[in-house]
């Protein structure tokens, strides 16, 4: 990492964010220990993510961006633009930036349990029904405001289980704007060379680079299928004509329950019935998040008001079997 000089800017974000903070370069350098890898959180294809402890007490993510990239650049300002006037509770929330010609980093809240993935893959500790249901409400509470919260709707274009931070209460927040795109009030459809994670894509984007908020609720659905089967879109088994939505279209309804996470009965008896009644719900869902033409898909908002409606199902279910 280049070492900034001492003219070194804040650019802290607009008014529109409540908490507002101004953190300087210096204020970061030594909050990471001189970005020590003690402190390092993760890596990804932007730079890297360290936990940073400032003089306050104050303890936040730094998102620092490898200036070598030229795509990092254009990932910080549009993180920056979209984050500055967008704000919801399963959004991460960025507390600064900061910004001259040798850095970039963006200043965000700490997410103390990490990311969605690093959970439902964990070998030592298994996400229940309920917290599965949570996690996936929250998210889509999430795209339901950036879809239709605001006057521009915002696609994320990258979504994944590792997009998905959790804090101390395991609330679920997105995160990464890196790639994501603004639209104005009269457009619906956008078109970009810049492509999201294989497996995660719609169609229309994979093939010809069509954006909407379409795109995000395809994903989501690949989400809610990963979420429930603990199947990767990406796993071995997929390849061909074969992936993880026809996999599942062709077990639905009859045989759908054959390919629910073990984990989540995990030989328990308890509420099996009321587990694989919420399960097959799910889905059916998930299918029509992702049917293969943009138009036939659900908009999260009915997506959010359906999931709600299976949560109270469930609980209501587990409490006759009880």
């Amino acid at each position: 990492m280049r070492r900034p000089s001492r003219n070194t800017t804040l650019t802290s974000l607009s008014s529109s964010l409540v908490t507002v903070k101004r953190i300087s370069y210096y204020d970061i350098l030594k909050s990471t220990n001189n970005f020590d890898d003690e402190n390092l959180i993760g890596r990804g294809s932007m730079g890297t993510v360290y936990k940073g402890t400032f003089s306050d007490g104050m303890i936040a993510a730094i998102k620092v961006f490898n200036l070598d990239l030229e795509s990092a650049n254009h990932s910080f300002d549009t993180e920056c633009n979209i984050l500055c006037n967008i704000r919801h509770r399963n959004l991460v929330k960025v507390i600064s930036s900061c910004s001259n010609l040798d850095l970039k980093a963006l200043v965000l809240d700490y997410m103390s349990k990490g990311n969605f993935s690093s959970w439902l893959y964990s070998s030592d500790y298994c996400l229940n029904m309920d917290q599965r249901l949570e996690i996936m409400i929250d998210l889509a509470s999430a795209l339901e405001y950036l879809h239709h919260g605001h006057p521009f709707p915002v696609v994320h274009c990258d979504l994944k289980p590792s997009n998905i931070l959790l804090d101390e209460d395991m609330v679920a927040h997105v995160a990464d704007f890196g790639i994501s795109k603004l639209l104005t009030q009269d457009q619906r459809i956008l078109h970009t060379k810049t492509l999201g994670t294989i497996g995660y894509m719609a169609p229309e984007y994979g093939s010809t680079g069509m954006i909407s908020t379409m795109a995000d609720v395809f994903s989501y659905g690949i989400l809610l299928m990963e979420t429930f089967t603990k199947k990767k879109p990406t796993d071995d088994i997929f390849g061909g004509e074969l992936n993880l939505r026809r996999w599942l279209f062709e077990l639905y309804p009859v045989a759908i329950v054959q390919v629910m996470d073990v984990d989540l009965l995990d030989g328990v008896e308890e509420n099996i019935k009321a587990k694989e009644s919420c399960f097959r719900s799910i889905m059916g869902l998930a299918l029509e998040c992702t049917a293969d033409l943009p138009e036939e898909r659900l908009s999260m908002e009915n997506v959010l008001i359906r999931l709600k409606k299976m949560k109270i199902e469930f609980l209501s279910n587990v409490t006759e079997e009880e």
